[in-house]
């Protein structure tokens, strides 16, 4: 499921699953889309009109393609993506449409994953231990280095020493963390956008198991559901709230 922060304002993060033909395996997809400065970043396009291209071609990719790495596929989404507008956008832009992204593939043999940025992938084995897949760069940042956007852009954004975004560089899916493991080792697993991963992460009600636990049980809506109350008592608090009162949150739950 996937629930705007803002119903004024469109979704900006994409979800899919995809399940090829031959009923063997399939694929998720999760994107969290990068809201743009108010200048628009050098493009015409929004970023729902980003997120959708991309997502839509690694939902593609990821299940016409099977033998083909994921990081790959990321690259060539990438490139996919950027040349549908490079001829009337300025993709060098450092707020050039981008988005976050988890991206799991699954086979009778494997469980193959990527995550770029700050969205997660929980992986829940047989026996019930849960393993949260991150890329916690921006995660290990110090807040003085976070201090406007202006200074993210210039020495942090898709840099080294930084955190980086799926833009229109394809070489950024080198950059992501990916691996694989054995399918008999994996029971579930949950992709969830930093607006649903809130829960763990800004309020700490729970570690990612009782996560995992609240979406297996209760369903993600619930999930998102308690953010939202969480968000609605936060932003009463003084000092203000860090970021946006409400975000758009999607979650994706697999049962393997």
């Amino acid at each position: 499921m996937s629930e705007p922060g803002d119903a004024g304002r469109p979704n900006e993060d994409f979800a899919s699953v995809g399940l090829p033909a031959s009923g063997q395996g399939g694929s998720l997809v999760v994107l969290d889309g990068v809201t743009p400065p108010a200048d628009g970043g050098g493009c015409l396009h929004s970023v729902p009109w980003f997120t959708a291209r991309l997502g839509g071609a690694l939902t593609e990719l990821t299940v016409s393609l099977p033998d083909v790495p994921l990081s790959e596929l990321l690259s060539r989404a990438l490139t996919r993506t950027a040349e549908s507008h490079a001829a009337i956008c300025d993709l060098s832009h450092p707020r050039t449409p981008q988005a976050t992204v988890v991206l799991a593939r699954w086979s009778p043999a494997a469980v193959e994953y990527l995550v770029l940025s700050d969205s997660a992938l929980l992986v829940e084995s047989p026996d019930g231990a849960v393993t949260a897949l991150l890329d916690d760069r921006l995660a290990r940042l110090p807040r003085s280095a976070l201090a406007t956007d202006a200074l993210v852009d210039a020495t942090l954004r898709n840099k080294e020493g930084g955190f980086f975004t799926a833009a229109a560089d394809p070489s950024v899916a080198a950059r992501a963390v990916t691996g694989a493991l054995p399918r008999g080792e994996v029971r579930a697993l949950a992709a969830l956008t930093d607006g649903a991963a809130r829960w763990v992460e800004r309020f700490a009600q729970g570690d990612w198991a009782d996560c995992l636990t609240v979406v297996r049980k209760e369903g993600p809506q619930s999930l998102v559901d308690r953010v939202r109350t969480l968000e609605r008592a936060d932003a009463d608090r003084v000092p203000p709230r860090r970021g946006k009162t409400h975000d758009d949150a999607t979650v994706v739950y697999v049962e393997l």
